[in-house]
């Protein structure tokens, strides 16, 4: 194998080990590969043993997934190595080195957007605090874990609706219990959590659903997911958003 085509199959090599880092529940590695750009490149040549080319991949990820992970970057990088030369053996290649570094801001505004944050403007939904399902991406100050949920998240937004996005509930007594649903809207009455459903690393049960939520069905929250695929676009979020605001009229109709 060429050290061309070794580089061309790295998204392969990607693709494989995070299947494998997702069985085993490992959420950083997962989040950092799900979402970082990727790049790899031949930096180093050992004569040993009929040659070997050695590799660094490049991971470059958004300052609002680098700032979670920060203080265990070495060891990501580590643990991310190690798989990539486990699973993936091919003679005379190796990938020797892993860098993960945050993507560069080309923003214009920072220092306003940098002032503003002085003044008491931060970040501050609540689903930044849960270290095992990192939330990545943000929109409007605001983190998410996927586009989908962005597109869903200005589809509530423009209907009007109140809602809060990626919420903490906990339930403290003998069992303490903590959930992050996607979505909480409140309307007319009603109040109904929405899960945008899709990811194609981690598949929730339908027990694990039901056992992660019960805390929140007991106090007569309604429940309802839909699919990614339904809000991979600002279009489809939309319209979707429009049939979860029909569900809640009807659960209002029927009390």
């Amino acid at each position: 194998m060429s050290e061309d085509f070794f580089i061309k199959e790295s998204d392969s090599h990607l693709a494989t080990i995070v299947r494998l880092f997702a069985l085993e529940g490992a959420t950083k590695e997962v989040a950092v590969l799900a979402n970082a750009e990727s790049s790899v490149e031949q930096t180093d040549y050992d004569n040993y043993h009929r040659g070997t080319a050695l590799y660094t991949l490049y991971l470059k990820v958004a300052i609002a997934l680098y700032a979670q992970i920060e203080n265990e970057i070495e060891t990501i990088q580590q643990s991310i190595s190690n798989k990539l030369n486990k699973a993936v053996a091919v003679e005379g290649h190796y990938y020797r080195n892993v860098e993960i570094a945050a993507k560069l801001s080309e923003d214009p505004h920072w220092r306003e957007k940098a002032k503003s944050w002085l003044a008491g403007s931060h970040i501050n939904n609540q689903g930044r605090v849960r270290s095992d399902n990192i939330a990545s991406r943000i929109s409007d100050g605001l983190l998410f874990r996927s586009l989908p949920e962005i597109h869903f998240y200005k589809a509530l937004k423009s209907l009007g609706i109140s809602f809060a996005p990626l919420p903490v509930f906990v339930k403290g007594g003998l069992t303490y219990k903590r959930i992050e649903p996607d979505f909480f809207i409140i309307k007319d009455g009603v109040m109904l959590v929405v899960e945008v459903d899709g990811d194609t690393v981690h598949i929730e049960t339908p027990a694990e659903a039901h056992d992660r939520t019960t805390m929140l069905l007991h106090e007569g929250v309604k429940f309802e997911r839909i699919k990614s695929s339904e809000c991979d676009t600002y279009e489809k979020a939309l319209e979707s958003a429009r049939k979860i605001v029909a569900i809640i009229e009807w659960h209002k109709a029927s009390r």
